[in-house]
């Protein structure tokens, strides 16, 4: 392993990819830690331990721990991935954004403009949405998050958590475009590796107190080793996972509008990522998503058109309209059992947890599955770089195919 790693700091561009990188991550860390202005630390701390095991927390994964410090980052990445769903949606249905992706390069430097500013669009919502929650939150322990809350606070908090966002957004297209991995899916990868001590505390700490045995830990562990496998079986790699964690956590935006008494403020609650509510809603919308990138990625009706083009045919099959029957059809049957195991091995594991009192969003197979997902996908880009010189890589029985695309 050692010989390997030198390898790999033996080729230039591939050695300067890789501190490029870490220098970002370092950068992106940093942001991780500056507070927001106005915001009573000590106060958050305690008022937020409530909101632990909720969607706030399962948000607080995603982006490293700053949305539960009320950091610079603390809308992290999310405001991103939902823009791009928008977009990839739109795409599907309104002409002129599905004109533009079929248009190559030039088409998807449009698309990319468009998500920016829907990125900021988004992160100007959410980001007030977030102050008002700061305000609200600790009301009944009777704890002051905010001391002075008013206009100077909402407006700098939309002004910093917004351009906390744009700032993320950068340094997430200059990983792709300049170091290892898709620099998207690699931030959320270090935030969740980076709450991992924490976690793992936390079951420390149930086995101290009892309310964790030998023989739960070892299923907990025999579930997380197994999330890996529908990424061999799935196309659209970790992609589902990622957009369907996004749109569950679109409740925390309502609930941050209104005061703690509200009906909609117990939305939150409703939707407890160990709950059955949650993990319904999340299998099917993961369904969903797979078949939907599933779609973006292989259309049927170009890849006919394509063969048509270049005089390729399927046997029996007559070209055109029948073509593109035949492969959807064939595609359908192909992402079905991927779709299904994928869902079901990111919601069983938090049910299992649930069911074993292990609050901990971090243990669920959600994250692991984003964890292994990006792993491999970055391991494949250093793979290749490491094939284009004749260099042996990390696998030795063949290549390891990518596993997200943003």
């Amino acid at each position: 392993m050692i010989e390997k790693l030198r390898t790999i700091f033996q080729v230039p561009e591939l050695r300067r990819r890789i501190f490029f990188t870490l220098a970002l991550f370092v950068v992106y860390r940093l942001g991780e830690h500056m507070p927001t202005p106005g915001v009573n630390a000590a106060a958050l701390a305690g008022a937020f331990r409530s909101q632990a095991n909720t969607l706030f927390g399962l948000y607080d994964m995603f982006v490293g721990g700053a949305f539960s410090r009320a950091t610079v980052f603390a809308l992290g990445i999310m405001p991103y991935i939902s823009a791009s769903i928008i977009l990839q949606l739109l795409g599907a249905v309104v002409p002129y954004f599905e004109k533009l992706r079929k248009e190559g390069e030039e088409g998807q430097k449009k698309i990319t403009q468009w998500t920016r500013y829907g990125t900021v669009m988004i992160s100007i919502v959410q980001s007030y949405a977030y102050s008002i929650f700061l305000v609200n939150l600790g009301a009944s322990q009777g704890l002051s998050v905010v001391p002075h809350p008013g206009f100077a606070f909402y407006f700098s908090t939309i002004i910093t958590q917004t351009a906390g966002t744009i700032l993320v957004m950068w340094l997430g297209e200059k990983i792709t475009e300049y170091g290892i991995g898709n620099g998207i899916s690699l931030i959320i990868f270090v935030n969740i590796l980076g709450g991992l001590p924490n976690r793992l505390m936390q079951a420390v700490d149930s086995v101290r107190a009892g309310s964790l045995g030998v023989v739960q830990i070892a299923v907990i562990l025999a579930i997380m080793v197994s999330t890996h496998i529908p990424l061999r079986v799935n196309t659209a790699g970790v992609i589902p996972i990622i957009f369907a964690s996004s749109i569950m956590i679109l409740p925390t935006t309502v609930a941050g509008f209104v005061p703690p008494d509200h009906p909609l403020a117990s939305l939150a609650q409703w939707f407890n990522p160990f709950g059955w509510l949650y993990n319904i809603l999340y299998g099917i919308i993961i369904v969903f998503f797979t078949y939907f990138y599933t779609a973006v990625v292989l259309n049927p009706n170009d890849l006919a058109e394509n063969m048509r083009k270049y005089g390729g045919f399927i046997p029996g099959i007559r070209p055109g309209r029948h073509t593109a029957q035949y492969i959807d059809k064939v595609l359908s049957r192909i992402t079905l059992p991927g779709a299904f195991f994928l869902a079901a091995v990111a919601v069983l594991p938090d049910i299992i947890i649930g069911l074993f009192k292990v609050r901990a969003v971090g243990f669920g197979g959600t994250s692991v599955l984003i964890v292994v997902g990006v792993a491999l996908d970055t391991l494949q880009q250093v793979e290749s770089h490491l094939l284009m010189r004749h260099y042996e890589g990390f696998v030795k029985r063949g290549r390891i195919r990518g596993r997200s695309r943003m």
